[in-house]
């Protein structure tokens, strides 16, 4: 059987600056199917991002093997988008402009871009702000324009890199809750790394946890909560409570060896 990606004994290393080398991770195997949504959790600097730069072929495995629908990854595949936690816009083009750039980069005709962005712009309730700059957007609007950005393209694979960790709690949870909306439906995988646990939880079908660095796959829960949902009144339900604790028990521990040994942090 094929996985839409396919993570097999895979190990990434890096040069320290120092002379020597840096394992970001170890023997990490993992499938992800389409539709399904998935959130990676970890210490800081155990390697998560670099699952995500190795599914998006942004990055080489140096041992093992990265597969997308069924092909071993070579270049960035058809089919991905990728949002970064810092925002990927051009600080001199419109709203409008930034997200038709990429229907237009892959050689969609330029007012048929222009339409396909003015209706995702309206999807993530940005009508009537096609014409500003990104510098007269709140932060919350900022990330509504780069999920719009992203999703213009209809890709088939998001891999989300920390994309809400910079904005306030309340904007968070309203993106937090965009995100299902929009994601609803579309039958892409999303692989989703956050440092926040409830984040994850509220967010996935499943959670993987890593260890320490260098980060190997510790455990991979099935989140069992119904969908549609909703992420505020999630939050204080007590299925979502035995989740966060059956999670964060194995969490924990690799949280408090990653402060106990600070050089493992890249």
């Amino acid at each position: 059987m094929e996985h839409l990606i396919e993570l097999a004994n895979a190990t990434k290393r890096f040069p320290n600056g120092k002379g020597g080398i840096h394992t970001a991770i170890r023997d990490v195997t993992l499938t992800v199917e389409p539709g399904q949504f998935v959130a990676v959790v970890g210490p800081t600097g155990c390697g998560k991002s670099t699952t995500l730069s190795l599914i998006s072929g942004l990055q080489p495995p140096s041992v093992g093997t990265v597969k997308v629908n069924g092909k071993d990854v070579d270049g960035v595949p058809d089919g991905v988008g990728y949002m970064f936690q810092a925002d990927a816009m051009l600080p001199w083009r419109s709203v409008l402009a930034n997200v038709a750039a990429g229907p237009i980069w892959r050689g969609v005709e330029k007012s048929q871009a222009r339409d396909r962005a003015r209706d995702w712009i309206a999807r993530v309730g940005l009508e009537g702000f096609e014409g500003y700059y990104m510098h007269q957007l709140s932060g919350g609007m900022r990330k509504r324009v780069a999920l719009a950005q992203t999703l213009v393209n209809e890709p088939s694979i998001l891999l989300m890199d920390e994309p809400f960790s910079a904005l306030d709690v309340q904007t968070r949870a309203l993106m937090q809750q965009e995100l299902l909306r929009l994601w609803a439906g579309t039958n892409a995988a999303v692989v989703f790394v956050t440092h926040d646990l409830e984040e994850a939880i509220v967010l996935a079908d499943r959670v993987v946890v890593m260890t320490a660095s260098p980060a190997r796959i510790k455990a991979v829960y099935d989140v069992g909560l119904s969908r549609p949902r909703d992420v505020e009144e999630l939050r204080i339900t007590t299925e979502f409570i035995d989740v966060y604790r059956s999670i964060w028990s194995s969490l924990s521990a690799e949280v408090d060896i990653a402060r106990k040994v600070p050089s493992r942090v890249a």
